[in-house]
């Protein structure tokens, strides 16, 4: 049997942010101890209690702001301080800007050539319900209590029982309601990943904001004996078109249930069942690929499992500033090589005599191919694939023009080295880079600079108000 020390309180002043957007602080006694404490800010003065230590930080929780940083203020949300959703609430909206503007010219300001500096951030207005997708998590506890929400900060997985959210429409809690209520009714249970057993694993929300479409996707596990039967699937539809169906028959609802069949060993598959309505939202967006032009309003089709910005106003920023800067010439080839349901490649076909949009779901692409179509766009060619599988086939089979222009919007990790080669090999005049991770496309671009690349323009844009997220947009041209 091992003795722990008992867990210690500790006063902390706190003077900086960690890159998850957590106040880091100093203990006031003689130890000088450095605390990360989460939902606190520079200027506060905090009681933390302190848990583990890692690489010289202790982690820590929040259990009272003893003298307040001037810059704090009141969250507008009663589980701010709880929820994980959020991390700066307690701050000004102004001041986030100001963070996120600093971290950008921190990161870029050494990679910048001389002439060039980082534009100010578009800022997200109003910085309130700006979120169109939102995936809740089923899950219980010993004592049978159920939950049905958001991953509690620094828990390991514990749900709460969510009862209001000021990033998404009000028509968002009214769907977890229903679901709660429904699921109250029912014997069903929760999944338990460690136990492998359990049914209900997650609820995906979304919306077409301009169009006024909504999407429930339930996602259950695949174990057969834990299969929902008809009774209880018509009973859900029941609940949540009681609760939320739009009374427009210009709206639909669409409600979809997701399988997760996960076997160990092998690969995790996913099948979709249309439960009720269509098998996919609307949305529209307008864009302005030229500042002196009209915007020109786009259609997409977005299925459930797809890629979409999940903030439709600061998308149409994000496309509209990223044209603008891009300015493609006329007759240009353009490949979009992470296209998703292929809003930017499709936003830039107007100006181009070709694009290429490559992409690895099958899901996003079929949707990319219906979006083309939508438009009215006969220059638009989606591939289905990896990156650097697809890039390799076109290069070796000469099926399309090499690009003149090159779009990337990678995941969280950024470009991996394969890609990196590919472009160097391709060696496009000009590359779109936008990011969700600054950190990483910084990086990259590092590497795009030592074959050949320099910054003609940087761009950052606040998709994700009170989070430590800021997303970000480079323009490069090949230097010869």
């Amino acid at each position: 049997m091992t003795n722990r020390k008992p867990q210690q309180s500790a006063d902390v002043d706190i003077i900086s942010f960690s890159k998850k957007g957590h106040g880091i602080g100093i203990t006031c006694d003689e130890n000088h101890r450095q605390v990360e404490v989460p939902f606190a800010i520079p200027g506060d003065k905090v009681r933390a209690l302190l848990l583990r230590k890692r690489g010289g930080v202790f982690a820590s929780r929040l259990e009272q702001v003893v003298t307040p940083s001037p810059q704090r203020i009141e969250p507008r949300c009663v589980h701010f301080g709880t929820c994980g959703g959020c991390r700066w609430q307690q701050m000004s909206y102004q001041d986030q800007l100001k963070l996120k503007q600093t971290e950008i010219e921190k990161l870029f300001h050494p990679l910048l050539p001389e002439g060039v500096s980082v534009r100010s951030i578009i800022p997200c207005d109003p910085p309130w319900q700006y979120r169109n997708k939102m995936e809740f998590t089923f899950s219980s506890d010993a004592a049978g209590k159920k939950y049905l929400g958001l991953i509690i900060d620094s828990s390991r997985g514990k749900v709460l029982n969510l009862t209001e959210c000021h990033l998404v429409h009000p028509w968002f809690v009214d769907a977890l309601a229903a679901t709660r209520a429904w699921w109250h009714e029912s014997d069903l249970a929760a999944f338990h990943p460690h136990a492998n057993k359990g049914a209900l694993r997650t609820l995906t929300v979304r919306e077409g904001m301009h169009t006024g479409d909504r999407l429930i996707m339930l996602t259950v596990s695949g174990n057969p004996e834990d299969a929902l039967n008809q009774q209880q699937l018509d009973s859900f539809v029941a609940f949540l078109r009681d609760a939320i169906e739009p009374t427009s028959p210009e709206n639909s609802l669409c409600i979809m249930l997701r399988i997760q069949q996960a076997i160990k060993g092998k690969e995790t598959s996913f099948f979709e069942m249309l439960l009720y309505g269509p098998d996919h939202i609307r949305e529209t967006l307008k864009i302005q690929p030229d500042a002196h032009a009209n915007p020109v309003t786009m259609s997409f089709a977005v299925s459930p499992s797809a890629f979409f910005q999940p903030n439709t106003r600061q998308a149409e920023k994000l496309y509209s500033s990223a044209l603008q800067l891009l300015e493609i010439p006329p007759q240009s080839v353009v490949y979009d090589l992470y296209c998703g349901t292929g809003t930017l490649g499709i936003s830039a076909a107007k100006q181009a005599k070709l694009v290429i949009g490559i992409e690895v779901s099958p899901e996003s692409s079929l949707d990319a191919r219906t979006n083309a179509t939508k438009n009215n766009l006969h220059n638009v060619q989606i591939f289905t694939g990896t990156v650097r599988d697809v890039v390799k086939s076109i290069r070796e089979n000469k099926t399309v023009p090499l690009p003149d222009v090159v779009i990337v919007d990678p995941p969280r990790v950024g470009l991996d080295a394969d890609t990196i080669n590919h472009l160097a090999e391709l060696k496009p005049k000009k590359l779109l880079y936008v990011s969700c991770n600054p950190v990483t496309q910084a990086d990259n671009i590092k590497h795009l600079k030592e074959i050949g690349y320099e910054i003609t323009a940087v761009q950052p844009v606040d998709q994700f108000p009170h989070t430590v997220h800021v997303e970000n947009i480079a323009v490069l041209t090949r230097r010869d």
